[in-house]
């Protein structure tokens, strides 16, 4: 495979009930990119952003920073690999955000008032400054959104994958988080259906159908293409 960050070959997954979910998926992520995954619900991109660190295992091969998607390299690449769940509360699971911003570097080793200055530079870089011993759960959806992505930043990842992550946001908190995410110099993959999100974030987008990429190119070609501007 190429030096690509991902590479997938032929990706395929069925659920336990028979439900066919990946049909042969091919796509390479390349460092700078910003992958906007596009398409219905039920399309297959959840399922499919799960194979990234392999909280599902499909047939096919996967290859995330050069190691193969096998069980002796999965925690290397779920370091690599920071996952943002649709739902922020899947993730804040600490008494304060500061403690579950610090969370992942104490538990790689890193001494404790290094990991709260690293957790405290975080806070402030997604904008939560003075909140930093909030409950996490007394946050508003964009905080708590930001939150779990100053988290997932702690682990200092080399791909960010977003899963609807402007889900239950105003559009004052969509903003931000476009903001928020523009600022970050990490590769990405995003599934969305915000079409501002979309254009403003996604230097090449694919189209999910029926558990397979139908399309690949610009957002705007993809958009126009399936009309989704009048969705």
């Amino acid at each position: 495979m190429s030096g690509s960050l991902i590479e997938i070959r032929d990706l395929r997954y069925t659920y336990e009930d028979g439900t066919i979910a990946l049909r042969g998926i091919d796509f390479s992520l390349d460092a700078g990119e910003t992958v906007i995954l596009l398409g219905a619900n039920g399309s297959g991109k959840t399922t499919f952003l799960l194979h990234l660190n392999a909280l599902l295992r499909g047939q096919g091969e996967i290859v995330v920073c050069g190691l193969p998607v096998v069980p002796a390299n999965i925690r290397e690449i779920r370091r690599k690999v920071g996952m943002v769940f649709p739902d922020a509360d899947e993730q804040l699971f600490m008494p304060t955000v500061l403690e579950d911003v610090a969370f992942a570097p104490l538990n790689q080793g890193v001494p404790h008032e290094e990991a709260l200055s690293k957790a405290r530079e975080l806070i402030s870089r997604v904008g939560l400054e003075g909140r930093e011993e909030r409950v996490p759960y007394h946050l508003s959806s964009g905080e708590k959104r930001r939150a779990a992505i100053a988290g997932i930043l702690s682990m200092e990842p080399e791909i960010l994958v977003l899963d609807e992550p402007s889900t239950s946001l105003d559009p004052p908190g969509q903003r931000a988080l476009i903001e928020l995410l523009e600022s970050i110099p990490q590769s990405k993959i995003i599934a969305t259906h915000d079409l501002p999100l979309a254009r403003k974030l996604g230097t090449r987008a694919v189209f999910f159908e029926n558990g397979a990429i139908s399309a690949s190119g610009s957002v705007e070609e993809l958009i126009a293409r399936f009309g989704w501007d009048a969705a």
